[in-house]
């Protein structure tokens, strides 16, 4: 069973859908956390529209905001509700998916899912389970949820653009090397960037690095500044 997942949408510029960037936000946020950022991407990606769910459970450290599960460290919850609660995220995000590309009339390969924190960690678990890979991966500040295991369980292999602060407290900026090893041993094509003097969030570097790995794998041709 899957819980229908409430989302935001912003439409392309240009009135036209040829692709979708599906934004999965972090722990304690919700979906304008990262919808904003069709502000600075959409410009130069005028046949894109933005979609941004919130997560399906109200955060236990922060009810004003949601969480995809349970993080025990942070909220005392068990090892075992954050693990059946992951699990059951994977089915609501995997079914989402399959609405959106109905719903948006597109094919996976014009799909980018961009995940931050939590949302990276979910972003990075439930798309390489779909047998059709999705155009790319974008996933800041999060980490495999499952390295040693990760490979076992792979039925797709989109790009992946790992992303992270190296002054990040919240998720140790050794989770993108761990995470990068893990995804090439697994046959993954892997970019990485490190956003330096950036903590827990997205530095317009990074920001920027992200345009440029959606654009490719969607085949947008980017305008050069003057």
């Amino acid at each position: 069973m899957t819980r229908e997942l409430k989302f935001k949408r912003r439409p392309p510029l240009s009135g036209e859908t040829k692709s979708v960037v599906l934004f999965l936000h972090g722990y304690g946020a919700d979906g304008d956390d990262l919808l904003g950022l069709a502000d600075p991407l959409a410009p130069h990606m005028p046949d894109t529209a933005f979609v941004a769910p919130d997560a399906p459970d109200p955060c236990l450290s922060n009810p004003q905001g949601y969480q995809w599960f349970p993080i025990p460290w942070l909220d005392g919850s068990s090892d075992e509700e954050a693990s059946e609660a992951a699990l059951q995220a994977v089915k609501d995000l995997d079914a989402f998916v399959d609405q959106l590309l109905t719903q948006e009339g597109i094919k996976p390969d014009q799909l980018i899912v961009f995940g931050f924190s939590q949302g990276a960690m979910l972003a990075l678990r439930t798309l390489v389970l779909r047998e059709t890979p999705v155009a790319g991966i974008v996933s800041s500040s999060g980490r495999l949820l499952d390295p040693e295991s990760f490979a076992e369980t792979v039925a797709s292999k989109p790009p992946v653009l790992l992303l992270h602060g190296d002054k990040d407290e919240m998720v140790p900026p050794g989770y993108f090397n761990e995470a990068g090893q893990a995804l090439e041993k697994a046959g993954f094509e892997v970019f990485g960037h490190v956003m330096e003097g950036t903590g827990h969030g997205i530095s317009p570097d990074g920001l920027s690095v992200a345009l440029s790995f959606m654009a490719q794998r969607l085949g947008i041709e980017l305008q050069a500044k003057d």
